[in-house]
């Protein structure tokens, strides 16, 4: 027998996701005052997350770092920070580095299957990918069939690429940057089906990252709220979305009305304010 042992784990193993099992800062190289450590997660320094469920759904306003913790989960797990997998090589490198090397990571096995899917990125991938494939002469047919996914919606792209690309049979993570971006509520309803069928294999594991209050409904989902003040976990309740969702849909024109008269009368302080100041 080998004295050697492979790093890839055995798609026999009995193992269920979660893989990726824990995340923390790495307390030496805290630098107070410099990015990343001006994230409002990792400002008080100490930073340690525990992952409990398959599937882990990151939340909150813009420019709390749910998007930088996945980019920083990626690099460590060796996807592309454009977007992509181990094997995609595209786009040159992002420029957000310094919060992967902060952190370590516990695995349980270590896990290098997978993706990393960024909204934004999204069609460069594809270019990528369908470019590659017509560059091939001996290339398969591509996974979603003959017709580019560039010929097609954004949101039936989005999801012709999740049917054919998420799930499998050997342990694998995925990381979702807003896979909701281009998804009617019809189709996402028809995503967490796609979910619910891929966690119950125990081969999967999900950290998406989402503004979407039907996908923090997830049944059986962890959520992690991301705010000014750090984080922490919540319920679907206790998330702004739903609160505004549902006093939206219980007087849509009266919470309409009340709302955007708040919002105008604090943007014309706040312009009194800069003008006092200049």
């Amino acid at each position: 027998m080998s004295r050697y042992r492979s790093t890839r784990p055995d798609p026999r193993s009995k193992l269920r996701a979660p893989f990726l099992l824990r995340i923390a800062e790495i307390e030496e190289k805290h630098e107070a005052g410099r990015f990343p450590f001006t994230l409002p997660f990792m400002r008080r320094g100490g930073f340690a997350l525990e992952f409990t469920h398959p599937v882990t759904f990151l939340v909150g306003e813009n420019g709390t770092g749910k998007s930088s913790l996945l980019e920083a989960i990626a690099r460590n797990a060796g996807f592309n920070p454009r977007g992509g997998s181990r094997d995609n090589f595209y786009g040159g490198d992002s420029d957000e580095v310094g919060l992967a090397a902060a952190l370590t990571m516990a695995w349980l096995p270590k896990v290098t299957s997978g993706f990393f899917f960024r909204a934004e990125s999204f069609f460069n991938f594809i270019s990528y990918v369908e470019g590659s494939y017509k560059e091939d002469p001996f290339a398969p047919e591509q996974p979603w069939g003959k017709r580019s996914l560039h010929a097609r919606s954004h949101g039936e792209a989005f999801l012709a690429f999740f049917e054919n690309r998420l799930g499998s049979n050997q342990p694998c993570l995925y990381l979702l940057d807003e896979p909701e971006s281009a998804l009617s509520p019809e189709r996402q309803l028809e995503f967490m089906a796609m979910l619910a069928e891929q966690r119950a294999t125990g081969k999967v594991q999900y950290v998406i990252a989402t503004h979407s209050p039907l996908l923090m409904g997830f049944p059986g989902a962890d959520l992690l709220h991301f705010s000014y003040r750090g984080l922490r976990r919540t319920t679907l309740a206790e998330t702004p979305h739903f609160r505004i969702y549902q006093a939206f849909c219980r007087d849509p024109a009266r919470y309409l009305r009340d709302e955007l008269a708040r919002i105008a009368e604090e943007r014309r302080q706040v312009q009194e304010t800069n003008g006092q100041s200049e």
